[in-house]
């Protein structure tokens, strides 16, 4: 292992559930390109969604502690962790940070028993990383609103019941005041799902949503009407953090795939390992994840303590993604042209790690932020 998990029971507790629910059904899951929705509910049941009761109303739990559920889950499929962190740090989040107290007390409950599955839905074809752009539009009728337009990559879109949808709603006012959030039933007439044929963060899906003439009740508008871009934003904010873990552990298993490659792989008649020139490498990759962890944890430290956590948000993600892509590829390279095999364990890791680097906001967008940060008038 990477760490010292021998000296750490619950890590070592939780890395042995996960595998107990995770890897038994897999493969299956990979052949079929999804995710039973029986696995949140198991999830939910045994307390590894990362959310928590307190008294009869349910919360996130701390952020480390969704951030260790998301790298363990990670070692052994990000596409699942994925899912996990669509349900929680997208749909839950929004729903705890801008969904009214009926609301929440309606679907929470559900959502962190992984009984009623969530997720957000605010990219579209023209509108990736500036959010602003989108063009679903939500409009009055009496006293509801219809959404009609289509949203371009929702992961858990295929399996969600309710989705946080960002929409346009006043398009004559300036671009920091056109959309607002709403809470949608993705279960009735009017809606529409299509799977993408997608290579990366298998078994998740990722889903195209359309709406048409689609109603949502007036209650169901989420914060602030006219917030919406400022809501989204903030929900990614918090989901940058979680997200920077799953990369890490993404990594994490990618190293531990190569490192096992080189004890056991011989050319020219020694080990790989044996080669100073790949033991090398291997020390700086588990010198850069490790640089990286630190940095996820005391983003985890600024999350927890109240703290603007928004620049160690962005140099977490940063980091992890950029640890993610060299030792995805690298350990890759190590298997040589078995790699290129779909079935190939080491296949998914170089994608998974490309899959990391556009959720919550590209490698740019992070060093906008970051940049912001450092430059800033004192």
């Amino acid at each position: 292992m990477l760490e010292e998990s021998h000296s750490d029971p619950d890590l070592l507790a939780l890395r042995a559930q996960l595998k107990e629910e995770l890897l038994p059904d897999l493969k299956k899951w990979l052949r079929d390109g999804s995710i039973p929705r029986r696995l949140f509910t198991t999830l939910g049941r045994k307390g590894l969604l990362g959310v928590t009761f307190d008294g009869e109303q349910p919360g996130l739990a701390p952020c480390s502690q969704r951030a260790r559920i998301l790298e363990e889950s990670a070692r052994l499929s990000a596409g699942v962790a994925i899912a996990i962190l669509a349900h929680v740090d997208l749909g839950f989040t929004g729903l705890q940070l801008f969904g009214d107290p009926i609301l929440q007390q309606t679907y929470g409950p559900g959502a962190a028993r992984g009984e009623t599955l969530l997720c957000l839905g605010n990219t579209e074809n023209h509108a990736g990383s500036d959010a602003a752009a989108i063009s679903l539009n939500a409009q009055r009728q009496g006293g509801d609103w219809r959404l009609n337009g289509t949203k371009a990559y929702v992961t858990n879109g295929a399996i969600a019941d309710f989705a946080v949808i960002t929409a346009l709603t006043d398009p004559e006012a300036s671009r920091n005041q056109r959309l607002s959030m709403f809470w949608v039933d993705l279960n009735q007439p009017g809606v529409t799902r299509r799977k993408l044929n997608k290579s990366v963060w298998q078994p998740s899906d990722l889903t195209r949503l359309t709406f048409d003439d689609v109603r949502v009740p007036a209650a169901h508008l989420m914060g602030v009407r006219g917030r919406g871009l400022q809501q989204v934003l903030t929900i990614f904010t918090h989901s940058r953090v979680p997200i920077s873990a799953l990369t890490l552990g993404s990594a994490a298993g990618a190293l531990e795939l190569a490192l096992e490659r080189m004890r056991r792989r011989k050319i020219f008649g020694r080990p790989l390992a044996d080669f100073q020139a790949k033991a090398f490498e291997a020390a700086v990759h588990y010198a850069h994840l490790q640089a990286a962890r630190a940095v996820v944890r005391e983003a985890c430290q600024a999350v927890e303590d109240q703290n603007d956590f928004r620049p160690q948000a962005s140099v977490a993600k940063y980091l992890a993604v950029d640890c993610a892509r060299k030792i995805g590829t690298w350990t890759a390279d190590l298997f040589g042209a078995a790699s290129v095999m779909r079935d190939h364990p080491a296949h998914r890791f170089p994608l998974d790690a490309w899959a990391s680097s556009l959720g919550e906001g590209t490698q740019d967008i992070q060093k906008l932020i970051i940049a912001r940060h450092i430059l800033k008038a004192e």
